[in-house]
C-alpha cells in the first residue's frame, strides 16, 4: 500500500496525479546565528558623536560594520564589537541587541598629565583601548599646547571609545570620558609606546607624562527586558560584553538545561562568549565563582584590548569553525582585532594549565604576536553534588551535540510527522504510513552511522548494542528512546616518551 496523504482513493476522473513528499528529502541545517549585546549611544555626543538609532532591547539583524556605526553609534560598544566580530566572521549571520544605559549608570574616566615638555622633536604613541592614536611632539611645545594638541586628534580620530577634553583647572592635563556609561568604559586601557623600541614607538626625549587609567564606570545595564525580546530566534553564539554576576547569571538562566533554551521543549540551544582582565589569582577567583557549561569566558592580563572586544572576536573565530566542524577543536584559531598582553603579563604555562582547571578559557601567543586560541573551555566544574565533573568541560561537546540533535529531529519530523504506531510483530503492507518501535530502531542507527561518517561520534557497533527503542508502557501513542551515543574527540594531548639508546 502505497502510503497516499492527499490523493483520495474514490477518485474516478482520469488520469494523471501527482502527490509529492518531501519527507525522505530533507537534508537541511540550522542557520547558526550570531547574537552581540552591546551598548548604543543613547544621545548625541561631544564632537559631533551622533546617537544610535537602534531600538534598545529589541533585536536587529545586522547589515554590516557602517551599519553597526548607525544603529549604535560610532565608537559605541555595540559598533566596536561588531567590528571585532566580523574581522573573524566575515559571512555569518549576525544580529545586535542593542543595550541603553541604565539611567543611575555612570562614565569610566581617565587622563593624562603632561609634567614637562619634549627637549627634542618626537611622536608621543598612545594607546587608547587598543587603537593607536599617534601625535607628533615639537620642542617648542608647552605641555599645555601639547594637552591641547592631544586632546584635538584623540576627538578627530574617528570610532574610538572616548572623548577628550583638557582640564579646566590644569591646563596640561588631557580627560578621557568613555561614551558608554557603565563598568565595560572601566576596562579600556591606556597605554604609550605598546610596540617598544622595536617597533618604532619611544617617548620624545624630555617629555613626562602620567596617566590616570579608566575608572568609576558603573551600573551595567538590566538584560532582562532584552532577554525577553529574543523570543525563539536561535542564537548560536552570543557574545557578551559584561561579566559582573548579575549579568552572566542573567544568560545562564536564558539558557539552561531545565526552563531555558537548552531545555527538552525549547531545543533552542546557544553558547555564551565572554572575556575577563585579571591577574592569575583574579582569574582563579572569578573562575571558580562560576558554573555554567553554556558560557566560555576567556582570561586575559594587561592586555590594551578591551574585555568585550575579546569576546567579540572570540565569538567570531568560533562561529566560523563551529559551522564548518563543530566538534574540531578551537585550539590554534587565531583572535584578529586582539592585541597580545606584553611577553611578562603573559600567563605561564602552569598558570594556563590551572586556568583550565578553574573555568577559564586560555591563550597563546606566537612570535608576531598574534593571539590564538590554546583550549576553549567552558566555566563548568561540578555536578550538583559539588564534585569534579568535565562531562561539559570542552566547547566542541555542547556543538557537537547540538549538532547531532538537530540533525535527528530533522529526521524524526521529516520521515514520521505524519505515521500510525504499532507494536514490533504487527504485519502490514509494504510501503503503509506504520511504524514500529523496530523500524525507528533501524533508521535510528542508519542515522548514527551516517553522523559516524560525518566525524560527529564513533562506536556505531556499541551504539547498535545500547540503542533501545520502545513503546510508552501507558502511552501507547508514544515512543521512548535510549540513545547511547558515543560522539568524536578532540586530539588535544600528545605525549611522547623519547626512551633513546646509545650505542
Amino acid at each position: 500500500m502505497i502510503p497516499f496523504k492527499n490523493v483520495p482513493s474514490t477518485i474516478r476522473v482520469p488520469l494523471f496525479y501527482a502527490e509529492v513528499d518531501n519527507s525522505q528529502a530533507n537534508s537541511a541545517q540550522a542557520n547558526q546565528r550570531a547574537l552581540i549585546i552591546g551598548q548604543i549611544n543613547a544621545a548625541a555626543l561631544p564632537n559631533s558623536i551622533p546617537a544610535g538609532t537602534a531600538t534598545p532591547n529589541v533585536p536587529v539583524i545586522s547589515q554590516g560594520v557602517a551599519d553597526a556605526a548607525t544603529m549604535g553609534g560610532p565608537g559605541s560598544m555595540l559598533h566596536l564589537m561588531t567590528q571585532a566580530y566580523r574581522l573573524n566572521d566575515t559571512f555569518g549571520e549576525v544580529w545586535y541587541l542593542p543595550l541603553a544605559e541604565d539611567g543611575a549608570a555612570t562614565a569610566a574616566a581617565g587622563a593624562l598629565n603632561f609634567t614637562a615638555p619634549a627637549t627634542a622633536n618626537g611622536t608621543l604613541y598612545l594607546y587608547i583601548g587598543g587603537v593607536r592614536v599617534a601625535q607628533p611632539i615639537l620642542s617648542t611645545q608647552t605641555a599645555a599646547q601639547i594637552a591641547t594638541a592631544l586632546a584635538a586628534t584623540i576627538n578627530a580620530t574617528p570610532n574610538l571609545p572616548v572623548t577628550a577634553a583638557v582640564d579646566g583647572v590644569v591646563t596640561s592635563k588631557v580627560n578621557l570620558t568613555a561614551i558608554n556609561k557603565g563598568p565595560a568604559g572601566n576596562d579600556i586601557d591606556l597605554r604609550l609606546n605598546y610596540q617598544g623600541t622595536l617597533g618604532g614607538e619611544v617617548m620624545p626625549t624630555g617629555l613626562a607624562v602620567t596617566i590616570t587609567a579608566m575608572t568609576s564606570g558603573a551600573t551595567a545595564p538590566t538584560l532582562t527586558t532584552a532577554l525577553a525580546n529574543l523570543g525563539s530566534q536561535t542564537f548560536d553564539f552570543i557574545v557578551m560584553p559584561y561579566t559582573d554576576t548579575t549579568s552572566l547569571n542573567a544568560l545562564q538562566t536564558l539558557l539552561n538545561d531545565t526552563t531555558g533554551r537548552w531545555s527538552w521543549d525549547l531545543q533552542i540551544y546557544g553558547h555564551v562568549y565572554a572575556a575577563y582582565r585579571g591577574t592569575l589569582g583574579n582569574q582563579t577567583t572569578f573562575g571558580t565563582a562560576r558554573n555554567d557549561q553554556h558560557a566560555s569566558v576567556m582570561g586575559f592580563n594587561d592586555s590594551p584590548t578591551p574585555s568585550w572586544i575579546w569576546a567579540a572576536a572570540l565569538a567570531g573565530a568560533d562561529a566560523v569553525s563551529v559551522r564548518a566542524d563543530p566538534a574540531l577543536p578551537a585550539q590554534t584559531l587565531v583572535l584578529q582585532g586582539v592585541l597580545a598582553p606584553p611577553l611578562q603579563s603573559r600567563f605561564a604555562l602552569t598558570d594556563r594549565n590551572t586556568l583550565l582547571y578553574d573555568g577559564i578559557s586560555t591563550f597563546t601567543v606566537d612570535d608576531a604576536g598574534v593571539v590564538r586560541i590554546e583550549n576553549l573551555i567552558t566555566t563548568y566544574q561540578k555536578n550538583a553534588f559539588g564534585q569534579a565533573d568535565n562531562s561539559y568541560l570542552e566547547v566542541e561537546t555542547l556543538f557537537t551535540l547540538v549538532y547531532v540533535l538537530r540533525y535527528m529531529r530533522t529526521m524524526v519530523t521529516s520521515k514520521y510527522s505524519r505515521m500510525k504506531l504499532a507494536a514490533n510483530g504487527t504485519h502490514f503492507a509494504a510501503g503503509s504510513a506504520i511504524v514500529t518501535p523496530n523500524v525507528i530502531r533501524a533508521d535510528l542507527i542508519a542515522a548514527y552511522r551516517e553522523l559516524e561518517f560525518r566525524g560527529m561520534v564513533q562506536n556505531g557497533d556499541a551504539f547498535k548494542a545500547g540503542l533501545i527503542v520502545q513503546q510508552n508502557s501507558s502511552n501507547p501513542n508514544r515512543v521512548d528512546v535510549l540513545w547511547p551515543g558515543t560522539l568524536i574527540n578532540q586530539l588535544r594531548i600528545f605525549a611522547l616518551l623519547a626512551q633513546f639508546r646509545l650505542q
